[in-house]
Parts: structure tokens; C-alpha cells; sequence
């Protein structure tokens, strides 16, 4: 039994068809986790009709100064969403840090995944000013 037979295979996020064969891309094993981290950390909760508790609340987040509250609260915010939203893993640690680069937060996840025993690392970037055309300064934020 192969390592994507235990921890399961799904199509390329996002979507996309290789020309070659006209298949859906697949991916599997620990590329199918850390897109699926992505996927669920991207997502908002209430985004999704059917599973309105799917997803996180990092958009709360956004316009927010970065300061030790924000660090702890987007900490706890992500460790219970990949508890509720991602089984194949354990989450072991979660570490946040600022950039030199305006409103923009490093969210680094070590995890265990749960059949394998193996452990992972995952880089998750987040914007604080995600969707605007606005600069830091003009929103009120201030460089770290």
C-alpha cells in the first residue's frame, strides 16, 4: 500500500487539466495536506453554504495592528481551525511572525500526520491588508 493510498489523493488546488492526457491534475500524500491547509485557511467560515463551520476566521484578522495579541489570537484561531478541519494531522507547533515587508504575517505550522508518523512544516503567508489598493499608511497600519 503506497504513502497517497493512507493519506488520500484530490485534485490540484487550484484546478487545473493537464494538457497531455485532458485529466484533471491530481496530487496526493503530503502535497494533498498542504494544499488542503492552504485551502482551509483561505477559506472563510460561513464561505461554504453546505459546511457554513468550515474554514477560518483569519480574515478577522485583516486592519489589525501586529502586535503580541494579534500573534497569540491568529495562533489559537489557526490551531483549532486545522483541529475541526484537517484529521489527517496533528498540529505540534504554530509560529507567527511579522515581516519587514508592510502587514504581512508568516504563519509557520509543524505538524504530524497521523498515519504516517511523520512530521511536516508548512509556510502559510497572510496579508493584513489582503484586497485593498490602499498602503500601509493610508489604512491606519504600522510597520514592524
Amino acid at each position: 500500500m503506497s504513502e497517497s493510498d493512507f493519506l488520500g489523493r484530490g485534485w490540484q488546488f487550484p484546478p487545473a487539466f493537464s494538457g497531455a492526457i485532458r485529466q484533471v491534475s491530481m496530487n496526493s500524500a503530503q502535497d494533498n495536506i498542504n494544499q488542503s491547509i492552504d485551502l482551509v485557511l483561505r477559506t472563510a467560515r460561513g464561505e461554504r453554504c453546505l459546511l457554513p463551520y468550515f474554514g477560518s476566521e483569519l480574515r478577522s484578522f485583516l486592519f489589525r495592528q501586529p502586535d503580541a495579541t494579534l500573534k497569540d489570537e491568529i495562533i489559537q484561531s489557526v490551531r483549532l481551525t486545522l483541529l475541526n478541519d484537517e484529521p489527517r494531522i496533528t498540529v505540534e507547533s504554530i509560529d507567527v511572525s511579522f515581516t519587514p515587508e508592510p502587514a504581512m504575517v508568516v504563519i509557520h505550522i509543524g505538524y504530524l500526520i497521523r498515519q504516517t508518523n511523520s512530521r511536516h512544516n508548512h509556510v502559510f503567508p497572510f496579508s493584513l491588508l489582503e484586497g485593498t489598493n490602499l498602503t500601509v499608511e493610508q489604512q491606519g497600519a504600522h510597520q514592524r
